[in-house]
């Protein structure tokens, strides 16, 4: 297909989408685009608990591959949803999400697949792909993260020293984590609050402190979290704490002492220099412990890319496209 090297691909629609049922009273919705035929590859979104979005199919080719997207338990299309209080958050682990992405490599009948996405998405990615590596063909992040508790220390305190205007209304959001306590568990327990004044004031207070730690990055359109609308931003939050309170059910570092297990697989890693949210040594750690990954540092870029960020992801699809 025609293009402008570095611009993505023209908007497309899926072919086939569903429900699975993946237990627990958990229906995931998944979609299917491009080419039946083609290259199968996974999009991994992040957050957790962001949802897909329909840009992501674009840095695909459709014509040399079959895109499968998923919302992860509680979030998008997914059901239950997670802004609504009664969904159990208990049966929305780091272990379910990797098997629930079996289920469904199985439901649609692939073999081996491309793993794609950042952020949280690349978590996940690593952690399904070093429990399941004769799965995987290749992967490809941009935007790396192991949610290591010493990751999640950084994002919700350690960076307040750079936006410590915005940290202290972060901290003052749960008054009763005051001194050195574990502020993400404090918004944990307040988006499982019965009083729905107390979740929205949460997930409010989370939100503005998300997107002043990406305020020095470019991007278009509302506030990256705060901008979203009101389910879905409440879901993210609920999501988003439960997870990082619980530092993603992983040991400590395991998913970089781990990194061997990715030995064959090629990888692409692209991170952004000035990424505040995510800092380029967990990008550096994981490339010195993956023997097949290549890392490509994005001067000036930060957590949320720009146009050198997507120029080297779409290269890295084109190229694994062909084999």
């Amino acid at each position: 297909m025609d293009r402008e090297p570095g611009e993505k691909y023209p908007p497309i629609e899926p072919y086939d989408q569903g429900m699975l049922d993946v237990g627990d009273g958990n229906l995931v919705h998944w979609e299917v685009c491009g080419n039946p035929d083609g290259k199968p590859a996974l999009v991994v979104h992040g957050g957790p608990g962001s949802g897909c979005g329909a840009h992501t199919r674009q840095y695909f080719d459709p014509d040399r591959y079959r895109v499968v997207l998923f919302d992860q338990r509680g979030c998008g299309r997914s059901s239950p949803h997670a802004s609504d209080p009664a969904a159990d958050m208990r049966h929305n682990t780091t272990a379910h999400l990797i098997a629930d992405m079996e289920r469904l490599r199985v439901r649609l009948g692939i073999e081996k697949w491309l793993l794609y996405g950042g952020s949280w998405g690349s978590t996940l990615i690593l952690a399904y792909s070093e429990e399941h590596p004769e799965r995987v063909s290749e992967i490809v992040i941009p935007a790396v993260t192991t949610t290591r508790r010493s990751e999640i220390d950084w994002l919700y305190r350690g960076v307040g020293k750079i936006f410590p205007e915005a940290w202290d209304l972060f901290r003052a959001g749960v008054p009763e984590a005051a001194g050195d306590g574990d502020l993400v568990a404090a918004y944990a327990r307040r988006m499982e609050s019965p009083d729905a004044a107390v979740r929205a004031k949460a997930t409010a207070d989370w939100c503005a402190w998300e997107d002043a730690v990406l305020s020095q990055e470019m991007y278009s359109g509302p506030p990256p979290y705060s901008g979203r609308p009101g389910s879905a931003r409440q879901a993210l939050v609920r999501i988003c704490s439960h997870y990082f309170s619980h530092g993603a059910w992983l040991e400590e570092g395991q998913l970089i002492r781990n990194a061997g297990r990715l030995a064959g697989i090629p990888g692409v890693l692209v991170h952004g220099r000035f990424d505040l949210g995510g800092p380029l040594i967990t990008a550096w750690e994981l490339v010195k412990a993956w023997p097949d990954a290549q890392l490509t540092v994005i001067d000036g870029a930060g957590h949320l890319g720009g146009p050198a960020t997507t120029r080297t992801v779409l290269e890295a699809l084109d190229r694994f496209a062909a084999q």
